[in-house]
């Protein structure tokens, strides 16, 4: 008892050691490294983010095991956090490939001091070698950008490829209603809610559902939800519809909880994950779009 008392009084002063080594150090960087103390405080802070994501999705994972709950019984604030992580039909898998990527980053932080060789990168490469974690606040604004202008330079070939097949539909009336709102969008309008909910049988059979679709319109659909189009393409269409579900299963969920409830980075990221750039919107422009979304979103079957 006397030699594992010591040893962990020996640790103990060990660690308030090395975390007073660090202040110094912290203090040293804050004085003379300012821009690059912030990068330091970013990859301190995203390290601590990242174990806690690691722990709360493994207290969730055992709720559900102890409870015996499938993921569509989760809150949706639960589920949202597994969106990322369940390897799954229905679930995209963004934390495993942030683990993956961050894995090196790790390995060179590991000896003293090293990680201000991390901070070296940062500075150089931030998007192309770090995850979210290790991004300053005006870095996610500057990244989601980017990756948003990649998404919108897609939108014109998804809406055009479904005005071609609009020309080949059988129902007259519903031919003319769709090209409609794709000339519309085309444009450079936005659609009511109601005009889009009167197309919906249009896209539960042949020749615009899921299954009936070109692989070039189901390649451009993947690419605007940030999936992979390298598969074939029966993948890629399973792939698309689990990932439509998925969305779908969070809609509902978040009706059930109410978008007063949630914050302002809650609002902005779902906003984000349907596709809407909300870096520069606000709280009410992000709670109205999310409004006329989910009112057709949960009216569809």
């Amino acid at each position: 008892l006397s030699t594992k008392a010591g040893s962990r009084s020996i640790l103990a002063t060990l660690v308030s050691k090395a975390k007073r080594i660090n202040g110094r150090y912290e203090r040293f960087l804050e004085r003379t490294f300012p821009r690059f103390y912030v990068l330091y405080a970013t990859f301190t802070k995203g390290i601590q983010a990242l174990f806690l994501e690691v722990k709360e999705i493994r207290k969730i994972k055992s709720k559900m095991s102890r409870q015996r709950l499938s993921v569509q019984q989760l809150p949706y604030r639960e589920m949202e956090r597994l969106r990322q992580v369940w390897r799954g039909c229905a679930w995209d898998t963004q934390f495993r490939r942030d683990v993956i990527k961050a894995i090196p980053i790790g390995v060179i932080a590991i000896p003293p001091f090293a990680n201000f060789l991390v901070i070296v990168l940062m500075y150089f490469f931030p998007r192309q070698l770090l995850i979210r974690y290790f991004w300053t606040p005006s870095q996610q604004v500057e990244f989601l950008d980017a990756y948003d202008a990649i998404r919108r330079d897609l939108y014109p070939d998804v809406v055009e490829s479904l005005a071609l097949v609009a020309r080949s539909l059988p129902e007259p009336q519903l031919q003319k209603c769709l090209q409609e709102l794709c000339a519309e969008v085309q444009r450079g309008s936005q659609p009511r809610v109601a005009q889009l909910y009167a197309v919906r049988s249009l896209f539960s059979g042949s020749p615009l559902g899921l299954n009936k679709l070109q692989v070039s319109h189901v390649k451009a659909l993947s690419q605007v939800l940030f999936l992979t189009t390298h598969l074939p393409a029966f993948f890629l269409r399973h792939r698309l519809r689990s990932h439509v579900l998925e969305i779908r299963q969070l809609d509902r969920a978040m009706l059930r909880l109410g978008l007063g409830q949630l914050s302002e980075e809650e609002l902005k990221a779902a906003c984000y994950l349907r596709g809407l750039n909300s870096t520069h919107l606000g709280m009410s422009e992000c709670r109205a779009w999310l409004e006329q979304w989910l009112g057709l979103s949960c009216k569809l079957q």
